[in-house]
């Protein structure tokens, strides 16, 4: 499967794990709660580790493991909850994360740009035939009015 990440489209090699999933090898992401609950046997996994994270979560929860933590994934359930544009932002300019911080699920392709605006830099759509489009969404406008984290 691929995936946009930093204005490319490139393969994707992380393995979304379901909180009762065995701990495979490589880079694997996790929910919040199961990183809360088996964060020693996570940190002791081989390869990059990555938390999904849901609108309704906090993550100032995570905000002291940032720096082991390689990927967070914002899980949009439906388009119309904004409240993970405000989680990216918060990663990005409050709590300093440079790793990636990529949208899945339900979110609208015209939101990609709003999105990196924030702090967004990689994108996995459920159907991927859509990357080449939505990553010329990154390029909807060339004069903003706003500052963004980019």
């Amino acid at each position: 499967m691929q995936v946009i990440k930093d204005s490319q489209i490139i393969d994707d090699n992380w393995q979304s794990l379901a909180d009762d999933a065995e701990v495979a090898a490589g880079d694997i992401s996790v929910s919040l709660s199961r990183w809360q609950q088996d964060k020693a046997q996570l940190l002791a996994h081989d390869g990059k580790l990555g938390i999904r994270i849901s609108p309704a979560d906090n993550v100032a929860d995570i905000a002291g493991d940032l720096d082991k933590i390689a990927l967070v994934e914002l899980d949009f359930p439906d388009f119309a909850d904004g409240r993970l544009f405000s989680h990216a932002w918060l990663l990005r300019n409050r709590y300093g994360f440079q790793g990636e911080i990529r949208a899945t699920g339900q979110y609208m392709p015209d939101q990609v740009f709003y999105l990196s605006r924030v702090g967004v830099n990689g994108f996995k759509p459920g159907n991927t035939e859509r990357l080449p489009v939505e990553l010329g969404y990154l390029h909807d406008f060339t004069v903003t009015y706003q500052a963004s984290v980019n």
